[in-house]
Parts: C-alpha cells; sequence; structure tokens
C-alpha cells in the first residue's frame, strides 16, 4: 500500500469530505463533458447519462478526487470483504501483525465503505432519480437497480443502512435492514416498470447505451438491464430465505417468472468495463503493489479440488529461499489469516491475475444458476437442482476460459490440509469436506455446502459477495484464527458485520443512536445481522 495508506490506517477522512465539493469534483475527474453547460448536455443526454456513469465506476470505487484512486478501494474492499471471504490476503504485517485479520478491526479501514458510499455515489444517485424521473424514464428505472445494487452492498457489510430517508430535508432516519430489503424490492419493481413503459412508447431505441459500463459491449440494451434487475432480485430474495421466507418465496417467483428472464450464459456478465477508462482497483493493488495474495482457504478448497480455474485465478509461488521449511515454488501457495505474522516472507507466494484492465464483476450468470440450484433445493421452483448445480459450474468454468468441467463434475476430491511454508505451527487440517460431485442420496444441508462452495468458487474475486455467502450459510467453513484480538468476535464464528463509521457518533450523535437501536445489538462486530441467522433449513 502507498503512503497514504499509512496516513489514514487508524482514521478517517470525514473532516474534508463533504457531499456538494466531491460530487463537483468527481464529474471533472471522470468525464470530458463539464464544458458545456446543462441545456447543451440535454442535447445528446450527458446531462441526464453523467450521474450515472459514477454510479457505475462507484459500484466497485475507483476514483480519484485528488487523493489517489486505489487506496480506497484497499481500505473500503480489499482488506475488509475481500480477505474476510476467504479468497486473499495481503503479505504486509500492517500494523505489525495487528488488524483485521487478527480481529482487530481497524475502524479507519471498515468506516471506509460507509463514508465514501454516502460522500460521493449515493449524492449521484439522487441527482440522477431528481433530473431522470420526469424527463428520462429509462434512465431513471436503470438509477433504480443501480440504487439496489450499490446499497445492498454496503447494508450486507454493516445492516441498517440510511436509504428510504437518504437526503431528506426532514433527516435521515435509517432503516432496519429488513426494511432496506423491503425497499429494495419495491425499487427494482419501480425500475423495470419504468424501463418496460420506455421500451413500449420508445421501441428499439436504445439511448443509454453510450453510458452504459456494466452489460456486455455488444448487448447494452434496456433489456439486459431487466435481466440485471431479475437476477439481482433474486440474489436478495435467497439471502433473507431464512430471515423472511414468505417474502424470499414471493420474490423469487416473481424474478423466476418475469417474462424479460434472467442471465443465463458467460456473455451475461455484469462488470464494470474497463474499456470505458475504468482502471480494476483490485488490479492496481495487485500488479503495481504487490499486495494481493492468495488466501490459504482457496488454496485448500481449490488445490484439493484440483480445480482447473486455480491457474486462472493465481499465478504459481515464485518463492523467496528465506527459511522454508517446504518447497512451494512452482506451486499455489496461499497465506492463513489469523496468524498475526509480522514479517514479509509470504512474498514469494502465489499472486491474483487479475490485473488492471480486468473487468470488475458484479454479477455472473455462473452465480444466477446457484441461486435457481438453491432455490429449487428448498421447493420454490419446479427447476432440478442438480441440473442448476452442473449448469453454475459449466457456466463458470467457460467465463474463466477453464477446460475439464465434465469431469470435474465427477471428481470426488476433497479439500486439503494447509501447510505453512515457513512455522508449522500455522499448519492446520482442512475443515471442508464436500466434493465436486452431486450427490442426491445426501441431505439438503450437505447439498447446500455443494452448491454454496461452487457458488464462493465461481464468485472470486468479488469479496463483498462471498463474504456475504459465507456468513449466511457457513459456507464454505473457513479456517479459523490464530490469533484472536477482539473483545467481542469469536474465534469459531468471525466477523458478522463491520463496524459504523466512527465519525457518526461524534458528529450525528442522534443518527448513531437510531442506528445503534435499528441494528438490535451493540454496534461491534459480532452482532448478526437480520437476513444472518445461523440456521439453512
Amino acid at each position: 500500500m502507498k503512503n497514504k495508506f499509512y496516513y489514514i490506517q487508524g482514521l478517517l477522512l470525514s473532516a474534508w469530505i463533504g457531499f456538494a465539493a466531491c460530487t463537483d469534483n468527481f464529474e471533472g475527474y471522470n468525464t470530458n463533458k463539464v464544458g458545456f453547460d446543462d441545456e447543451k448536455k440535454k442535447y445528446d443526454y450527458n446531462y441526464y447519462g453523467i450521474p450515472l456513469e459514477i454510479i457505475q465506476q462507484g459500484i466497485y470505487f475507483n476514483y480519484d478526487w485528488g487523493a489517489g484512486k486505489n487506496w480506497p478501494f484497499q481500505i473500503m474492499q480489499n482488506l475488509g470483504a475481500d480477505m474476510l471471504s476467504g479468497y486473499v490476503h495481503d503479505f504486509n504485517p500492517f500494523n505489525e501483525g495487528r488488524n483485521n485479520s487478527t480481529y482487530h478491526m481497524m475502524d479507519g479501514w471498515n468506516g471506509a465503505f460507509w463514508e465514501n458510499t454516502y460522500g460521493y455515489i449515493m449524492p449521484e444517485v439522487q441527482k440522477s432519480e431528481t433530473i431522470n424521473k420526469e424527463e428520462n424514464i429509462g434512465f431513471y428505472g436503470i438509477t433504480q437497480i443501480l440504487k439496489v445494487e450499490l446499497m445492498h452492498r454496503v447494508s450486507d457489510l454493516y445492516g441498517p443502512i440510511i436509504y428510504t430517508q437518504f437526503g431528506s430535508k426532514t433527516g435521515s432516519s435509517p432503516d432496519t435492514q429488513q426494511e432496506a430489503y423491503k425497499a429494495f424490492f419495491k425499487d427494482l419493481d419501480e425500475g423495470i416498470a419504468q424501463i418496460e413503459k420506455f421500451m413500449d412508447e420508445f421501441p428499439g431505441v436504445e439511448n443509454f447505451s453510450k453510458f452504459d459500463i456494466l452489460m456486455p459491449s455488444g448487448n447494452r440494451t434496456y433489456a439486459q438491464w431487466i435481466k440485471f434487475a431479475n437476477s439481482l432480485r433474486l440474489r436478495l430474495a435467497i439471502r433473507i430465505a431464512m430471515a423472511d421466507p414468505a417474502l424470499a418465496i414471493a420474490e423469487v417467483e416473481k424474478a423466476t417468472k418475469h417474462t424479460g428472464g434472467l442471465l443465463e450464459t458467460t456473455s451475461d456478465l455484469v462488470a464494470v468495463s474497463t474499456a470505458s477508462g475504468y482502471i480494476n482497483p483490485l488490479g492496481e493493488i495487485n500488479k503495481a503493489w504487490s499486495e494481493v495474495y492468495l488466501n490459504a482457504n482457496m488454496e485448500s478448497i481449490m488445490g484439493g479440488y484440483e480445480d482447473p480455474r486455480l491457474e486462472k485465478y493465481f499465478d504459481k509461488a515464485t518463492g523467496t529461499n528465506v527459511a522454508e521449511i517446504i518447497d512451494y515454488k512452482n506451486t499455489y501457495k496461499g497465506i492463513r489469516q489469523g496468524t498475526g505474522f509480522n514479517h514479509q516472507n509470504y512474498i514469494g507466494h502465489s499472486r491474483s491475475t487479475i490485473s488492471q484492465s480486468t473487468d470488475a464483476v458484479l454479477m455472473t450468470a455462473a452465480e444466477v444458476w446457484f441461486l435457481r440450484a438453491e432455490a429449487a433445493l428448498r421447493g420454490w421452483t419446479t427447476e432440478v437442482v442438480r441440473d442448476c448445480y452442473e449448469q453454475g459450474v459449466r457456466t463458470s468454468f467457460a467465463q474463466w476460459g477453464a477446460n475439464g468441467a465434465d469431469e470435474y463434475l465427477e471428481s470426488e476430491n476433497k479439500p486439503k490440509d494447509y501447510e505453512d511454508a515457513f512455522n508449522k505451527e500455522y499448519n492446520i487440517a482442512a475443515v471442508n469436506s464436500t466434493t465436486p460431485k452431486w450427490d442426491d442420496a445426501v441431505s439438503n444441508e450437505e447439498k447446500l455446502a455443494k452448491i454454496i462452495t461452487q457458488k464462493w468458487i465461481a464468485g472470486y474475486p468479488e469479496g463483498c459477495e462471498g463474504w456475504a455467502e459465507q456468513r449466511r450459510t457457513g459456507y464454505p467453513r473457513l479456517f479459523p484464527v490464530m490469533v484472536n484480538d477482539s473483545q467481542d468476535i469469536d474465534t469459531n464464528k468471525g466477523p458478522r458485520r463491520l463496524n459504523f463509521n466512527v465519525n457518526t457518533r461524534p458528529n450525528n450523535p442522534e443518527q448513531y443512536k437510531e442506528l445503534e437501536a435499528a441494528l438490535n445489538g451493540p454496534d461491534n462486530c459480532a452482532t448478526n445481522l437480520w437476513w444472518d441467522t445461523g440456521k439453512n433449513f
């Protein structure tokens, strides 16, 4: 991490973030259209579309607002959800090894997602709603879908959020997570309805395509946005399967029976396109800073499975010849979270293949097939569970250009034990035993373990979704930390959420009290979210 990190590792930047100033800066940094007044911008839809470009880039956060483009993402997501999901780890021992890795939860890191989303992106959502609701209903419909995609990630990290009352003149009261989810479904209804109305009134007109940096380059259509909205609805419905089954069932039915369809093929990839000028922040942290490494959990699971996608995800280790106790060069070698190491010996371990030019994936068709598999497993659809599961695996293989999906689906390989390259005290036996091969004879719990494990593998490197599903279901099981620096977090359960932005308490004490009340528990990382019920059936 660059020097900027050390300045803020224990602090947040609220003192100099202002809603109006930051959104003005974004247009200057991220467009070349600000030399025209609003009336001239309307001629080619720039007036309506510029805020939506900002929102699309802001979901997988990468902006230069005068202080660098990539370190905000590192503290927002990479050193939080990406690591806690079991996907990656950093070889650097930040804070002398006492940090999120050992559950010494870093306030300056963990509040950044909240702060940057509300400080920069939600004002653009509100702007887009205001200018598009009456004049441009197609753009307004897309705004609603983007709003849900943006903010469910925030809720799934923190719990209660400022959503329905954001920017209210009478005060910004929080929604409980339950209230927020109901609002998400309502906004998806509205988004789809407005897009369908536009398509009926202006058939064949795709006036948003020039601003679209999420849909496939050959299919930037309103119809594709409806597919995304249906798929997003399915994701959120499955998330609340145990928290509110009746609502979940109703929303699954809406998603699966809508005539607009779901994301189904490898070309149905929702990702922030780097062809637009966007730079993948994870790729910058990885390729330029060398700080995105294979997590021991992925080594155990994918290595044990001999998963052909592992070589697509990570490079082989180069080795360092520094006090090694095993020969790991030219293997896929990961770093175990929570050992409290205070050295840089892991620099020769396996680094991610993600580069600055890799599109930043938000949703894949493979994920949707696994969602369909779980819906069928619960008896909420009439689809065949095995067919959806296997299609999810095949779609993921195809997305990454990996061969051998058929053989993989017959594999009875199990995850392997983890061996540390420098300290045998860090070794640990595998904590998962499920195999890739489907088996109709096993329990529903074991079937769910198979579905979510493969969904977790296919979801790499999007840690927000990976961590949310791992917390919801407990799958795949993750190695417990050896060093637990938290006073609250259970070593075996791990963190259940991130704490609210620390500056909220002194700067807006009334709102903080409302947030904590809406959380229905103490504002620490051990409090379960609403959908995190601790049971699967």
